[in-house]
Order: C-alpha cells, then sequence, then structure tokens
C-alpha cells in the first residue's frame, strides 16, 4: 500500500530440480524492526587480455560477468524497548538473524541461500560477510543494540546458468561449415570478436595455409584459454 512503511525481509530458500529459486517456508526468516540506513548494490566484468608474441599492447577482451554483490549498511537491532513492537532481546534478533542468513544447512552441506526484499529490491544469494557491533549495554553487560553489516554474493543454480549462456559464447566449442566469403580472420572475428586467432584455428585444423578455405569443409573453434 501507498505510504505504508515497508521493512527489511530475509527469507530461506531452496532450489527445485529444474533450477528455479522459492521461498521455503520451512526455512528461518529474519524480519528487521529497522530498516538500514541504505544498501550498496555492485556489479563487475572480469577481462582477459591476449597478447601476440612480440605485440607491444594488448586489448582487454571480455571474459564474464562477476555475481552481483549486495550490501546491507548499518542495519540496527535494538532492544531498549523504544522501537514500538520490540519484545525480543538483541541476543534472541541475533540469533535470529545468524539463522537464516549464516547457520549451516546440514542438509544441503552449504551456507542458506535467501531472498532479502526491501521496498522494490529483490536479491537471491548467500551471505558472504556478517560483522555485529554491540554499541549499548546494561549493567550487567547484557547488549541492547547492534549495528550489523550484512554482505551478499548473488547465488545462481547452475541450471540457470546453463539457460543465460549464449550459444555464439566464445567459450563453447564451434563447428562452422565453410560458406562462399568465408575467411579465416573473419570468421574469428565473429566468433571470438578477434581475428587475430586465425593462425592458432589454421593449426588445430591442419591447414597447410589460412588463405584457402574449400566450400563446404567443417572447422572446429575451440574454446578460448
Amino acid at each position: 500500500m501507498s505510504g505504508q512503511k515497508t521493512l527489511l525481509k530475509i527469507s530461506g530458500c531452496s532450489v527445485a530440480k529444474n533450477g528455479a529459486i522459492s521461498v521455503d517456508a520451512s526455512r528461518p526468516v529474519f524480519q528487521a524492526l529497522m530498516n538500514p540506513s541504505g544498501y550498496g548494490h555492485d556489479f563487475s566484468i572480469k577481462y582477459a587480455k591476449n597478447q601476440a608474441l612480440g605485440q607491444a599492447g594488448n586489448e582487454s577482451k571480455f571474459h564474464a560477468s562477476q555475481p552481483e554483490k549486495l550490501s546491507l549498511k548499518e542495519l540496527v537491532l535494538d532492544g531498549t524497548g523504544v522501537v514500538p513492537g520490540t519484545t525480543k532481546t538483541v541476543k534472541q534478533q541475533v540469533e535470529e538473524l545468524r539463522n537464516a542468513v549464516y547457520t549451516y544447512v546440514g542438509t544441503k552441506h552449504e551456507a542458506p541461500i535467501v531472498q532479502v526484499v526491501w521496498g522494490s529490491l529483490i536479491f537471491y544469494g548467500r551471505v558472504e560477510g556478517l560483522k555485529f557491533d554491540y554499541t549499548l549495554f546494561k549493567p550487567n553487560g547484557e547488549p541492547l543494540r547492534a549495528k550489523i553489516s550484512l554482505n551478499f554474493v548473488e547465488y545462481t543454480s547452475a541450471a540457470e546458468i546453463v539457460k543465460e549462456e549464449s550459444r555464439s559464447s566464445p567459450d563453447l566449442t564451434h563447428l562452422v561449415v565453410v560458406k562462399a566469403g568465408d575467411t579465416l580472420p573473419l570468421l574469428c572475428d565473429r566468433i571470438y570478436r578477434d581475428s587475430n586467432y586465425y593462425m592458432e584455428v589454421a593449426r588445430i585444423n591442419g591447414l597447410s595455409s589460412f588463405r584457402h578455405l574449400e566450400l563446404g569443409m567443417t572447422l572446429r573453434f575451440p574454446p578460448l584459454a
């Protein structure tokens, strides 16, 4: 509803055989009583540099998209009673958060996969870092407030990765039937996005000359090392 406050929620998930990720009602859930001060959503790309012998410089080539990362900033757990609806101690809230994002799942032999939802943000991943800073205490030393730093790394199932792979990827082996107008540099540029691999492709296919391709012959273009 418009105007209604949306609180951060972290739910345990399961992965179906087809790779689909969904919230698992049997897994622990953490519901924040106060939202973080903000969050960071990081994207990164890895590049490979291929340099030919005698070449002065090199050019960065796309290698792979790295998993996305999510960092929640200053998530506060409060046990002073000033937050409406708070009946649990900080220790109890810490245990709920640990169980939801950190506690090892013995049946799966892995850290839990979770769904992080806050407003328009929906993120599936595993915790990469979890830090508790206790800032307020009772006279007996029991914590009354804690600030949490949470870092997640994106989770994508193996089945989903296969679905997302493009069949034109330079990381896959290609078999190409030579057609009129095809040259090795042209084909290398089409498949690898770099025509400089033509000599290596000629060697792999046992060609005595890269300049003379026969129509209808099949050439193998292996994955980039």
